[in-house]
């Protein structure tokens, strides 16, 4: 085992922030880092937060930490936070202030906060938040919130790293059918609507309502004798495999609704665990990690037998119109086979 890990595992809270800088950089000791790790991962309750910008996700991971930290009841929680921030495309630079609003965890040595740049990445997270979440697995960190970026409709890496994900939602931020639409709320295991006390409130709720009834029929709507009635499907209430995400109102800069998210994320984790769902989840993290690793090394693998005059010479002969993209690619595999 490295050096770095063992100090990882002993509780080195500088070592483990050097860890997650050679992971996050991708260097060869925080790859043998990883390495030396992984048979310790797999604990961790992994707890993606996404949404739309502005609604609010940086103060709900903090008051989720500030709740687990401090429980009515029980014992506190170690936890770690993953704030991804953008990248600008024109200069590469990142804000990192997302731990601006987390100011209440200051000082509390049962949390981490780590930010990082998504280097351009697509999708919501960085190209190396797996691996830093696994350093913090292998630390011992009971719960793991990943932030990620500020996320539109498509943005949905995290449903493939999380265990439970919180789809942020706000008051004023869309229409009803930009709501139904949005592919992003497809993945929710909860539903939060922050900053529930502004104006539009319900109206936000009974478009989430109307997206999950469709998503979820477990209700059968019918009129009788001129009334709008309702009742509980039974053969799908008694699937005891089945969740039907929650819609939790929350003000989180006054910590409002927060008691009532908890119990929600802990019942999803409770429902994982007994239907098996844990642990389909961890196989498909896994395989979902390793499909992106090979792409990865195949790719480098493929551009270090090319030279860089060939390339160059095939990409310019593209650039040029002279040839199209799939001639291009079979160019260079005829070069590379040669």
């Amino acid at each position: 085992m490295s050096v770095l890990a063992s100090a990882v595992l002993s509780g080195d809270r500088l070592a483990l922030a050097r860890a997650l800088t050679q992971v996050e950089n991708d260097t060869a000791e925080g790859r043998l880092a990883l390495n030396a790790l992984f048979q310790n991962t797999g604990r961790a309750h992994l707890i993606g937060v996404t949404g739309a910008p502005g609604t609010g996700k940086s103060s709900l991971v903090n008051q989720i930490a500030l709740h687990l930290r401090r429980p009515p009841e029980g014992e506190p929680k170690k936890v770690a936070i993953v704030a991804v921030d953008p990248s600008s495309p024109f200069t590469g630079g990142a804000v990192l202030g997302d731990r601006v609003r987390m100011r209440d965890l200051s000082g509390d040595p049962g949390v981490f906060i780590r930010s990082m740049a998504s280097r351009g990445s697509l999708g919501g997270l960085a190209q190396a938040t797996a691996g830093v979440v696994q350093v913090f697995d292998a630390a011992g960190y009971d719960v793991i919130l990943i932030e990620t970026v500020g996320a539109g409709q498509s943005e949905v890496d995290i449903a493939r790293l999380a265990h439970t994900t919180l789809v942020v939602e706000a008051p004023g931020l869309g229409d009803d059918i930009q709501a139904i639409k949005a592919g992003i709320l497809e993945i929710a295991d909860i539903l939060v609507i922050n900053k529930a006390d502004r104006p539009g409130v319900e109206s936000t709720e009974r478009a989430l309502k109307s997206m999950l009834e469709l998503a979820h029929p477990v209700k059968k709507v019918f009129k009788h004798h001129g009334q709008i009635m309702s009742t509980i499907a039974p053969e799908q209430a008694s699937d005891p495999a089945m969740w039907v995400p929650p819609i939790q109102r929350t003000v989180a800069t006054a910590g409002t609704g927060m008691r009532e998210l908890i119990q929600f994320i802990e019942q999803h984790a409770e429902h994982l665990r007994q239907s098996g769902e844990w642990s389909r989840r961890e196989r498909a993290r896994l395989q979902a990690e390793l499909d992106v690793l090979i792409t990865e090394t195949l790719v480098s693998q493929f551009r270090a037998s090319i030279s860089k005059t060939e390339f160059q010479n095939v990409y310019d002969a593209l650039a040029s119109r002279a040839i199209s993209p799939w001639e291009a690619v079979n160019t260079l595999m005829n070069k590379r086979q040669a």
